[in-house]
């Protein structure tokens, strides 16, 4: 087995949550099979989000993320993924497509700041049917989530149900990436370039869908070395984000990860493709240490705090100057 471990949620339930807390303790990352979700709806996003990216230039800017708004088109060179951490890199050799939401914004909440993970999501007038594709995936990888973590509450020696009213009005987004052929990017690749610089998903947990390309997703150790992780068929990189590390009071860890760009002896087309669907809490949930994550005698590593908050805090660090 590599690095990162595989779990088949086809198992004994125990067993499956078992599987990943050990996963979540070691690595951070875990990949799923047996997931069940539905072929059709997998492969028409898929086919969707390689529409987008072959639009003209002109029908893609015509959708780009305004200012203060989170979803549209990231151009080429629009983010510094490693800025969260406070790395001054080049700008990522990606570009973007995400959207949100497909819900208002629930009465009630109070908070202002919370109208950006609600702001619009914008369409390509070219594909007319691209909303609706999204919306099926949109809904099917929340369902998947929401099993995921029912699993992973066991796991925590929590009830099945525990995270239940905290993602009942999740804040989740999908994210689809393209990583252009290296050798069709104007200029030289600059010295510490990456496809997407190393850096921590900032939201409970990610479930990611990769091709096989080269100039793929790596994963980084406790010893600090870093690790491929394969593409496997079928199936979704799972790992756990900054606030699900916080709220397991760093009993699960938030791993350092990273696109690389494709060897010098890369033969071919070596662009690349995947998709991601970034889980958020309710913008209003208190992230705050688990019950069963705390020793006798132990004090929380982290002071309570919202998700929304944690949330625009990661983010906002990620663009360049220019930018929101």
């Amino acid at each position: 087995m590599g690095f990162v471990p595989v779990v088949d949620l086809t198992g004994d339930d125990d067993a499956v949550a078992r599987a990943i807390d050990a996963a979540c303790r070691e690595v951070g990352f875990f990949q799923i099979v047996g997931h069940g979700l539905d072929p059709a709806v997998e492969a028409a996003v898929w086919d969707a989000a390689g529409a987008f990216f072959e639009l003209p230039p002109a029908d893609r800017l015509a959708v780009a993320i305004p200012d203060g708004d989170a979803y549209g088109y990231g151009p080429f060179l629009a983010e510094r993924l490693a800025a969260s951490l406070g790395d001054d890199t080049p700008p990522d050799l990606k570009e973007t497509f995400s959207v949100g939401p497909f819900t208002a914004m629930p009465a009630g909440l109070d908070d202002p700041a919370a109208a950006f993970v609600y702001s619009p999501n914008r369409w390509p007038a070219a594909l007319p049917g691209m909303a609706v594709t999204f919306e099926a995936y949109y809904r099917s990888m929340a369902d998947l989530v929401e099993r995921v973590m029912s699993l992973m509450a066991v796991g925590l020696g929590l009830p099945p149900d525990h995270f239940d009213r905290f993602i009942d009005r999740h804040t989740s987004a999908i994210r689809a990436l393209h990583y252009p052929d290296i050798r069709t990017v104007d200029g030289a690749v600059e010295a510490g370039q990456l496809r997407a610089g190393a850096h921590s998903d900032y939201g409970t947990l990610t479930l990611l869908r990769q091709d096989d390309a080269p100039g793929g997703l790596q994963v980084r150790d406790v010893a600090g070395r870093w690790h491929d992780v394969p593409a496997i068929d079928g199936a979704y990189v799972v790992n756990v984000g900054d606030a699900l590390e916080r709220w397991t009071n760093d009993r699960w860890r938030s791993t350092l990860h990273r696109v690389v760009v494709p060897h010098d002896d890369a033969t071919g087309d070596t662009s690349r493709r995947s998709m991601a669907f970034f889980h958020n809490a309710n913008w209003d949930a208190t992230i705050e240490c688990l019950p069963t994550c705390l020793a006798a005698g132990e004090t929380p590593r982290h002071e309570p705090i919202t998700a929304g908050r944690h949330l625009m805090e990661k983010f906002l660090s990620t663009q360049p100057p220019s930018s929101t």
